[in-house]
């Protein structure tokens, strides 16, 4: 049974690039109009997402190319544990997002993790029955493991959310999320970090005279993109080519 599309309640998304300084003086300014998201222990969590992409590498190429609907999936955990796994679908419209989630069992991670697919079929979630199909007939296979730490804030009003995603880096060795000794390559400048700013409806103007009018840039950073490419090398020889390309000029 599909999805009713006319349900999916889209989200607004803005995401900037800033620095350090940046980010503490905004925090300074939030904390006398939002809260830390009651779920974030102490200063935030680790979050650790492994993408999927199929054999065209699809996701990847049109976030590229800028098609304007596309989709990721993923499966993401947090600080390396295994208390709450998800198998995610984010749908992008422009600005908008939507997200789906399915939990998923460990037990069930390592099946998708050696192409053992059967049981996704006969989940009672729907999400994961489409990714069996996506598995099967597009070759969805894991591509790259996004790692950053998060700080989130929330405002009830608008369902404001507010997260600052530093030490942006991309986990190489294998594909297991849950081993925390991987290493990772950071893909982000020194001193900068991603904020995001995601919304329902309406962002108060209160809100928005918070947004970081110098901010260095308003942009589309995709986190599965800057981590794919900085593993690249793994993928084949693409990498080390443009590099000797590089070092010619």
């Amino acid at each position: 049974m599909r999805n009713d599309l006319s349900k999916e309640r889209f989200r607004n998304e803005w995401k900037y690039l800033i620095s350090t300084s940046e980010k503490e003086l905004l925090e300074l300014r939030m904390k006398h109009l939002l809260k830390k998201d009651p779920n974030a222990k102490g200063n935030g969590y680790m979050i650790r997402s492994l993408y999927f992409d199929d054999y065209f590498n699809s996701a990847y190429a049109e976030k590229e190319s800028g098609v304007l609907m596309r989709k990721k999936y993923r499966i993401r955990i947090y600080d390396c544990s295994d208390r709450s796994i998800k198998l995610e679908r984010k749908k992008k419209f422009g600005s908008y997002i939507y997200k789906e989630s399915a939990p998923l069992t460990k037990e069930e991670f390592y099946k998708i993790l050696d192409g053992d697919y059967k049981f996704l079929l006969s989940s009672p979630y729907s999400l994961c029955r489409e990714f069996y199909v996506e598995c099967v007939s597009n070759l969805m296979r894991p591509r790259t493991i996004v790692d950053y730490d998060r700080v989130p804030w929330i405002m009830d009003e608008g369902t404001v959310r507010i997260t600052f995603d530093s030490d942006v880096r991309a986990a190489v060795g294998s594909y297991n999320i849950f081993d925390p000794s991987l290493p990772t390559l950071p893909v982000l400048e020194p001193g900068k970090l991603v904020m995001e700013v995601k919304f329902t409806e309406m962002l108060p103007q209160i809100v928005r005279d918070l947004l970081p009018p110098n901010a260095q840039e308003f942009t589309a950073v995709s986190k599965y993109v800057l981590c794919y490419e900085k593993s690249q090398y793994l993928h084949g020889f693409e990498y080390w080519n443009e590099t000797q390309e590089r070092k010619l000029l």
